[in-house]
């Protein structure tokens, strides 16, 4: 999901680059990014998470406030880093802001994970997992503004699925677990209760934007073809 949704915000922000619509693009692709290639992939992670002899329950309105904040902060890094007179400030700038915003996101759903079992985790590793963020960020930043051709596109794709994955394991590695006697047992939704249909939503938003991008190239392309061809239907000929 990491390398779907990357590449579809790739996309979007190309358009962005050349269409009228800029601000819209650029909103789908903070979707398709923070959505999709962040926290969707952070989710499906998380259903795979168990802790032996302990129950996981998650904390509805943190979890989606952790998914608003990906894509809030993905479209901020996006604006930001787009601001050329700022000159290489704005890449660095809007990486950092992302970034972090990155690693608050992930922290924020392993906060809306309840459990009866004591969760810490190690400060330095954490440390470790926010400067994996912000190098990916920054990184994914100018693969959206410098980015062209289907290739290239795919490569950085690629990347930055590695990175977001790379950040998320980072983030978990950190973690530390304890079991405690006679723990009360926690309260909120189950994995399959919420994070499926969750998941399941923002993947549907993605498919959306896929066909939509799909369909918007497919009408420029064929305008761009008849605007070819008009030329040839009035220009006078020897025949």
């Amino acid at each position: 999901m990491s390398f779907t949704g990357s590449l579809l915000g790739l996309r979007c922000m190309a358009r962005a680059r050349s269409n009228s619509l800029r601000d819209g693009w650029m909103v789908a692709a903070a979707v398709a990014i923070g959505g999709t290639g962040i926290w969707v992939m952070h989710f499906i992670a998380m259903l795979g998470f168990t802790i032996d002899g302990a129950s996981i329950r998650y904390n509805v309105p943190l979890t989606l406030i952790s998914a608003l904040i990906a894509m809030l902060v993905v479209w901020i890094g996006i604006g930001v880093a787009q601001r050329r007179d700022w000159g290489p400030g704005a890449l660095l700038l809007g990486g950092a802001i992302t970034g972090a915003g990155v690693g608050t996101m992930h922290y924020c759903g392993m906060y809306a994970m309840k459990s009866d079992a004591a969760l810490d985790y190690n400060g330095w590793i954490v440390a470790v997992s926010i400067v994996i963020a912000v190098i990916a960020a920054t990184a994914a930043l100018w693969f959206t503004l410098h980015v062209r051709g289907t290739l290239a596109t795919v490569g950085a794709a690629a990347v930055m699925g590695v990175a977001v994955s790379g950040m998320h394991y980072t983030g978990m590695f950190a973690m530390r677990v304890q079991h405690v006697a006679h723990a009360h047992q926690p309260s909120g939704a189950g994995a399959a209760q919420l994070l499926t249909p969750l998941t399941v939503g923002v993947s549907m938003v993605t498919v959306v934007l896929l066909l939509h991008l799909a369909m918007t190239e497919a009408g420029e392309s064929e305008a761009r073809t008849t605007r070819s061809r008009r030329p040839a239907q009035y220009w006078p000929t020897r025949d």
